[in-house]
């Protein structure tokens, strides 16, 4: 695991050591369990051990942020997980821990240079990335058009570092009740990741938009596979 500082141009994350190891099991033993009614974890065998990974999860509620490290962070896998998050999202309490859990801002409606070379340095070290490729929270069940930086940012990536073994991991996030509250139910589906270094990066738009294809495709598998599942219960 990697807790030190990652910096690109104006955008820097880092991961509190302290902070961290007060989070997860603050969240994955009493907030979680407590909050919610079962929690569902599918095919957690499909997380990478090491190398760099997107892990790209439909996107339903604020929750996700606190789901997606339960499902697959630390207490799981022994990796932690880095967060592009939406500007808004980054400013008063909440800023200060994002940023001290990994978390950097992007501009979802212009997402400058900068956030994405941060992306690409994120990744270029090893870590696991988060990054939700519908741009945006929607409460319905279906999976929606992806946006194609996902697909880019992996692309580049394998592009500067050849034979990297970067990976995209799809992640299906399910709620029983489209405003999460007390006792609702959640199912986190993680599919088989793709191996980015199978995609051409000598023609990077044809690539990137067969990527993106390819990641929506698998979202929509696994938003209804019922296999490989491992239930919590609070």
């Amino acid at each position: 695991m990697n807790n030190s500082t990652i910096k690109s141009d104006h955008v820097k994350s880092r991961i509190s050591p302290w902070l961290i190891r007060l989070v997860y099991p603050l969240g994955a033993w009493i907030v979680l369990p407590l909050y919610f009614g079962r929690i569902t974890i599918k095919g957690q065998e499909h997380i990478p051990e090491t190398g760099p990974v997107i892990i790209a999860p439909t996107h339903r509620s604020r929750w996700d942020a606190l789901i997606i490290p339960y499902a697959v962070g630390r207490m799981v896998s022994g990796r932690d997980v880095r967060f592009m998050v939406t500007s808004s999202e980054m400013e008063g309490i909440q800023g200060w821990f994002i940023r001290r859990l990994g978390g950097f801002p992007v501009d979802v409606k212009r997402p400058g240079p900068s956030s994405l070379e941060h992306s690409v340095e994120v990744l270029k070290q090893g870590e696991m990335l988060v990054i939700f490729p519908e741009g945006g929270i929607f409460r319905d069940t279906e999976v929606h058009p992806l946006k194609r930086g996902v697909a880019r940012i992996a692309l580049e990536v394998e592009s500067q570092q050849p034979g990297c073994g970067m990976k995209i991991l799809p992640v299906a996030i399910e709620y029983s009740q489209p405003f999460p509250s007390w006792g609702t139910d959640v199912t986190v589906n993680i599919g088989s990741p793709l191996d980015v270094a199978t995609y051409d990066i000598t023609t990077m738009k044809r690539s990137s938009e067969k990527l993106t294809q390819d990641i929506e495709s698998d979202l929509k598998e696994i938003f209804q596979s019922q296999s490989d599942e491992v239930v919590f219960q609070s």
